[in-house]
């Protein structure tokens, strides 16, 4: 589908045109019957076959879209994850279908109860920039396999991928099954105003906002899948190299720009220039160059490029101390080196806004006491990562602390993994999904009962008699 806003037409003409796309979904989920195992698994077969067969076109579009994105991250992360999601939906679908059988307390015998999954309808997906086609495939898997109809409306800072995607899930699907629809902000506005029957959307804790609220007149549940500032929590008695290592890797994967990244650090205060220094050796062995690296990846826009500039700034202006590696010639490739800031001061953009970037803050502290009065003063992060050897240490860090999800003694995987649902909590989001969680998701879990040989209540009456008083006595006298 053309991009709405390229066309040249009005705000009022691209949502009549977006309204005409939904109603034509929308009914054929009112007067139809629920797919099929079968019909649900061609449809994630169909997925997957473009996905293959356009694998390298896809990656290229991403790193023109990024200026460069290295193309190991992209088929690691664009493309193996969807297909991982959809081997594990394929294979478990079937299981995920049946229904569920539930207790029936003795007060409602004879009876039978059960609970169906049934598809909600059509599921809006608006997904972000960084990770263009997982995060707007990922849902959509969940949406198929419970059965919907999909309506996907990705990001305008990655037109290149989003013109190849709606190209090829066009080719791949009837538009009444899956349709994607470019554009650019007020587009996005005008979808999130649609009636869907949910709507899962990536993105800032700012624009989710205003997400929610256009869903709300109708009604419309979202899972919002925010971000924040996730911390990572580095204890005494974890060794710092290996920490420095894995939290290296984490924040500097596609150059920071990753809603679960590693967004600071919380290290022993007398280890924090050691750890600065060993995760910025850590980034120089992984990146011994950066402009002309295929592995390194571009910032996604020159004003985020900026705006990450000026932190840095702003914090060396402060004070700081900023460890970085040698830039050599990165402004060309919209490239911005690895970062370590120490001593950010506490009004800085690096210690208030999540940071989306390459860049590193490290604050040292005393105790674990002093690190939770810290996490829990902020928003609950989409992610949190704690590295040490005591289990009881690392099980206090999780009873003091809620985020959306932990990696511990890593960074990231917990959200990789199809068996956990993925989800933030509070201002980093809302719902989870994933495999059978995101399934549940994007279903009705429709509760059937079936009444025996006998419906014991209505033989008690009315008119209630002496029969009704006894039994009632009975039934008080179990709870």
């Amino acid at each position: 589908m053309n991009d709405m806003r390229e066309t040249g037409i009005s705000a009022r003409d691209t949502g009549m045109l977006l309204r005409q796309r939904f109603d034509r979904m929308h009914t054929l989920t009112r007067t139809g019957v629920a797919p099929t195992l079968a019909e649900r698994r061609d449809r994630l077969d169909r997925l997957r076959q473009m996905l293959i067969a356009n694998e390298d076109a896809f990656i290229a579009a991403i790193s023109d879209d990024f200026c460069h994105r290295s193309p190991h991250e992209s088929r690691l992360l664009d493309i193996v994850l969807t297909l991982n999601a959809l081997r594990n939906a394929r294979r478990n679908l079937r299981r995920w279908m049946r229904d569920d059988r539930r207790h029936v307390d003795l007060a409602f015998q004879p009876a039978r109860a059960r609970v169906r999954y049934e598809p909600l309808g059509v599921i809006g997906i608006i997904s972000p920039w960084n990770y263009p086609l997982f995060l707007a495939l990922g849902p959509l898997v969940d949406a198929l396999a419970a059965g919907n109809r999909a309506m996907i409306k990705p990001s305008e800072l990655t037109p290149r991928t989003s013109a190849l995607l709606a190209e090829k899930i066009a080719a791949s699907f009837d538009e009444t099954e899956v349709t994607v629809i470019t554009g650019d902000a007020l587009v996005a506005a005008a979808f999130s105003r649609l009636p869907f029957d949910h709507l899962v959307f990536t993105g800032s804790t700012a624009v989710g906002r205003k997400v929610a609220e256009a869903a709300a007149p109708n009604l419309t549940p979202v899972t919002l899948e925010l971000g924040g500032k996730s911390p990572v929590i580095l204890c005494d008695d974890y060794p710092l190299q290996d920490a420095a290592r894995s939290i290296s890797f984490g924040k500097y994967l596609n150059a920071g720009q990753t809603c679960i990244a590693p967004d600071y650090a919380l290290v022993p205060r007398a280890k924090v220039r050691d750890f600065g220094e060993a995760v910025i050796a850590e980034a120089r062995r992984k990146y011994p160059s950066l402009a002309k690296n295929p592995d390194y990846t571009s910032i996604i826009s020159p004003r985020h490029r900026a705006r990450l500039t000026g932190a840095i700034d702003e914090a060396r202006a402060g004070g700081a101390t900023v460890l970085s590696l040698e830039d050599d010639g990165t402004v060309e490739f919209r490239k911005i080196p690895p970062t370590v800031v120490i001593d950010a001061p506490a009004d800085s953009l690096l210690l208030n806004e999540e940071i989306f970037g390459p860049i590193l803050p490290i604050i040292g502290y005393d105790t674990l006491d002093e690190v939770a009065q810290y996490i829990n003063s902020r928003d609950r992060p989409l992610a949190l990562y704690a590295f040490g050897k005591d289990r009881r240490r690392l099980k206090g860090i999780l009873d003091r602390s809620i985020s959306g999800g932990v990696t511990l003694n890593g960074t990231m995987l917990h959200a990789a993994q199809e068996g956990m649902a993925f989800g933030g909590v509070g201002a980093s989001g809302m719902g989870g999904y994933h495999g059978h969680d995101g399934f549940k998701r994007l279903s009705h879990a429709r509760s059937v009962h079936r009444i025996g040989f006998i419906n014991v209540f209505e033989k008690l009456g009315p008119p209630w008699g002496a029969l009704a008083g006894r039994i009632s006595r009975f039934l008080a006298g179990r709870c």
